[in-house]
């Protein structure tokens, strides 16, 4: 009971998990952009990328779970799913936005190119990290919220029945 109080305690603020979202999803994020360019001489860029995709929001998802929302352990099956879900949207969100600036710029050059796309990942990222926040983490807080309630002891109660006159059990007890 005090190690699941003692981790719903250490869920941190909205604040102190964004900061450790960032630095997370931004650490795992810097580091895949290095894996997709090796991986890419290799296989093909769009293998490579969606392999490094899928390992990079498995490994992202696990440190969100333990440190970023302290979720107390491992991410379960579904927080993958979910999270691979809001992963895939984002991305969805960041090819519609370079899809839109190729529509509009002829040919943008490389410094409008990744102020658009990293303006649209940004975007996309606030957004990740409060489905993360409010749908795909908060689910643990809520069961470490209802265990500690369950596994808390019961409290002896005596019930006292009132006896009335009438009462044949009374009556000839008096007797």
């Amino acid at each position: 009971m005090e190690t699941t109080q003692s981790q719903q305690q250490a869920a941190p603020g909205a604040f102190t998990a964004f900061a450790r979202f960032v630095f997370c999803g931004g650490g795992v994020g810097l580091a895949s952009s290095f894996a997709v360019a090796a991986l890419a001489t290799w296989l093909p860029w769009v293998l490579a990328n969606a392999l490094i995709t899928v390992v990079s929001t498995l490994l992202a998802t696990e440190l969100h779970a333990r440190f970023t929302f302290v979720a107390g352990g491992r991410a379960t099956w579904r927080q993958h799913a979910q999270s691979a879900g809001s992963a895939a949207a984002a991305y969805g969100v960041t090819c519609v936005a370079m899809l839109i600036l190729h529509q509009l710029v002829a040919a943008p050059g490389a410094v409008l190119e990744q102020v658009v796309y990293l303006s649209a990942s940004a975007l996309a990222g606030v957004a990740r990290f409060a489905v993360l926040r409010l749908v795909v983490f908060t689910r643990n807080r809520s069961q470490a919220a209802a265990s500690t309630v369950s596994t808390a002891q019961p409290v002896p109660t005596t019930v006292a029945h009132a006896s009335t006159p009438g009462d044949p059990a009374v009556l000839c007890y008096a007797a």
